[in-house]
């Protein structure tokens, strides 16, 4: 398939870009989104940290932007989406990812207000590794999906999995459910499905960043995760789609609201985002899981640039409204090639609005 042969090529190519250390030192007094750029190149130095779900599409985007503004540098870390939002609140960077909106606590922690705006859209993807059984061969319903890592199903042969894959020759082999051990909006995305699909969960488990798994394996980042089940026969896990295109993992089909067993892609992305774009509130903290309609993936998620509102420098907060303009329009050039569904042009203008909101000192930064 040729997409995913680019999307292979290109994901090779932005894992290996090299990307620094971030500038301030925790120890250090800053006021939220203000950065101590001591040793870097004043207001276009930046230093961001959070979503691994984005890490391989902000590479790219960031690597781009160096090339044609050689004189601003973005030191990306995948962090997870916790420990981007900690370090937001914190003043450590001068911008988050997360794959999941801010809470009210998180508002709150602040201090000021945060800007959210979605930079792509993409599909959590539940991967397994079952010998004899190919991508897309696997149909998992939501309720299947809980019960697993609700430890409740614990063999792959349970009945319940077999009557929804009756063409399937299931192993009688225990189930290693494969989870997040740091806080992730890839999490959040996950257990946001299926606390809107299953009661049980919703009542017990819930939905998070880091929830209190009953069992299973923890890892850090989607490339722990996508490690562990490269190395673990018989497990199941969650991750980015693009990890599991990348290091050649299978993908179950997920049951959707239309009653259909879709298959993560670009394509059934897209298909939930336009269900999502009709039910976007004004600050734009949305859930796209679930989605009503054909084809709709019903694990999919936006990634969002956390900023905050007010900055501190004018000749930085222009240079930082100018990278997060190209990021929500020209760098969406990027998205397809590696797997994640470009943002759909209501969105993008809605990112602009947010944009036009970002101050110093009360002054506008754009016109």
């Amino acid at each position: 398939m040729k997409l995913k042969k680019l999307g292979l090529a290109l994901i090779a190519v932005v894992l290996t870009f090299s990307m620094a250390a971030c500038g301030s030192s925790q120890g250090d007094q800053v006021l939220p989104g203000q950065m101590n750029n001591e040793g870097g190149n004043g207001a276009k130095a930046f230093n961001a940290s959070g979503s691994s779900f984005i890490y391989p599409l902000f590479s790219k985007m960031f690597d781009e932007y160096n090339k044609l503004n050689p004189d601003v540098t973005i030191n990306y870390q995948s962090t997870g989406s916790g420990t981007g939002i900690k370090q937001l609140i914190e003043g450590i960077v001068d911008f988050a990812a997360s794959d999941a909106p801010m809470n009210d606590e998180d508002m709150a922690a602040a201090g000021s207000e945060v800007l959210h705006l979605p930079m792509t859209l993409g599909a959590v993807a539940v991967a397994y590794n079952l010998e004899g059984i190919e991508s897309g061969q696997l149909n998992l319903t939501g309720d299947l999906v809980a019960d697993i890592f609700a430890g409740k199903i614990t063999k792959w042969n349970d009945p319940a999995i077999q009557e929804v894959n009756p063409d399937l020759d299931l192993p009688d082999e225990s189930i290693a459910a494969v989870h997040r051990s740091d806080g992730s909006g890839t999490t959040y995305i996950f257990t946001d499905y299926l606390s809107t699909v299953n009661e049980e969960w919703k009542q017990n488990i819930g939905t998070g960043k880091a929830v209190d798994w009953p069992g299973g394996i923890g890892a850090k980042g989607n490339e722990g995760v996508a490690g562990q089940i490269t190395n673990t026969p018989g497990s199941i896990g969650y991750i980015g789609l693009e990890y599991a295109v990348q290091n050649d993992i299978p993908v179950a089909n997920i049951q959707n609201k239309e009653g259909e067993f879709i298959t993560p892609s670009l394509e059934s992305v897209s298909q939930a985002a336009a269900g999502a774009v009709e039910i976007v509130p004004e600050d734009l903290r949305f859930s796209m899981v679930d989605m009503p309609g054909e084809g709709s993936y019903p694990i999919a998620g936006a990634t969002w640039a956390l900023v905050y509102k007010e900055q501190q420098d004018m000749e930085k907060a222009k240079e930082l409204v100018k990278l997060l303009e190209w990021a929500n329009t020209e760098g969406q050039q990027y998205a397809e090639a590696l797997l994640y569904a470009p943002l759909p042009a209501e969105l993008q203008e809605l990112n602009k609005k947010q944009l036009a909101k970002i101050t110093v000192d009360g002054q506008k930064v754009l016109e």
